[in-house]
């Protein structure tokens, strides 16, 4: 019998297509609401910018937004794109969120820039800028450490927050960072998973205690979609091998609906492509996907899982979140 252990959502605010961006934040507030109900730890958003069916790109704002329409669930960004921003306005950010919702705030930071090199430009930022995460990481910790006697600069509010920063990752770069800086790691597997065993491996042993935790926390994440049979749950998941395909084309759009005939849309290579990139999967009903769930977090021993269903059904996501207690591999609360 495996361990229990808390369970997470990450999230897009996907704006499926037929519907305006207004909907798909609507969406994204039931989905939270549904988590929060459920029993679920967090409720994370990532920022993405120029993506017309991801509607999280002011993280922050949304996140607001969550917060004041839920009561108990964590809610953080998976993650801001720290390379987009100065740390002093992150820590302002987020320290503005504490202050409004409490002790419910989580940081994660990541690496890569969350969009296209035009974009990238458009933010006023340069490639760079991502050679100093790092230093901006310390940067930021000290921000929201401080108690406000060091120094003249100061992040109001955000000073003296202790807000919970985690390193985001899909590289040993990240795991590395986040074992040296004595922080929580999130690995990336729901769409990055090579170096899984590598990345997790390489924190857990080179982690440093630290004054924000003192042994290593991994939380892994995965996309899951349940459904009351497997059918209905691969077909659902079409939405996200589509949604992959043409971010692999270079093609935007909103989230497509899914489809019975995969075979029509994608070439074998790229049938190839998203199979591996979408390899830590779990799709079906509660039944089919629990033996499978269940040898993954034997077998890599995450400390968390956060899991995510980037789909165009707003029922489907929603199902998939209230029948998660059927598994019974997760610690709700």
């Amino acid at each position: 019998m495996t361990n229990t252990i808390p369970l997470s959502f990450l999230d897009l605010a996907p704006v499926p297509e037929g519907s305006s961006t207004a909907e798909g934040i609507a969406q994204t507030v039931a989905a939270a609401k549904q988590a929060e109900a459920v029993g679920l730890n967090r409720y994370w958003l990532a920022e993405h910018h120029n993506m017309p069916g991801i509607a999280s790109a002011a993280t922050a704002v949304l996140l607001s937004h969550i917060g004041a329409q839920t009561e108990r669930i964590r809610i953080g960004s998976g993650g801001v794109m720290l390379p987009n921003h100065a740390p002093l306005v992150v820590a302002e950010q987020f320290g503005t969120l504490q202050a409004l919702y409490g002790d419910r705030i989580d940081l994660g930071l990541g690496r890569a820039p969350g969009t296209d090199s035009a974009t990238f430009q458009a933010l006023r930022r340069q490639h760079k800028d991502a050679e100093r995460f790092p230093q901006d990481v310390q940067e930021l910790l000290h921000y929201l450490n401080d108690d406000g006697t060091r120094g003249h600069v100061h992040a109001y509010p955000g000073t003296d927050s202790k807000i919970p920063v985690w390193i985001l990752g899909s590289s040993l770069f990240g795991a590395t960072l986040a074992a040296h800086l004595g922080l929580p790691y999130a690995f990336a597997s729901h769409f990055a998973p090579d170096m899984l065993t590598h990345a997790i491996q390489t924190y857990r042993e080179q982690f440093q205690p630290s004054a924000y935790l003192d042994k290593p926390y991994v939380m892994i994440a995965a996309n899951l979609l349940l459904a009351d049979d497997d059918d209905s749950a691969h077909y659902h998941f079409t939405s996200a091998q589509q949604s992959f395909v043409r971010l692999r084309r270079g093609e935007t759009g909103q989230i497509p609906r899914p489809t019975n005939d995969m075979s029509a849309i994608w070439s074998d290579a790229e049938r190839m492509m998203v199979e591996r990139a979408l390899s830590v999967s779990f799709i079906g009903s509660p039944e089919t996907v629990r033996p499978k769930l269940e040898a993954f977090i034997n077998t890599h021993q995450p400390d968390e899982l956060i899991v995510t269903a980037n789909v165009h059904d707003q029922a489907a996501r929603l199902r998939s979140l209230a029948l998660v207690p059927q598994l019974n591999l997760f610690t709700l609360q």
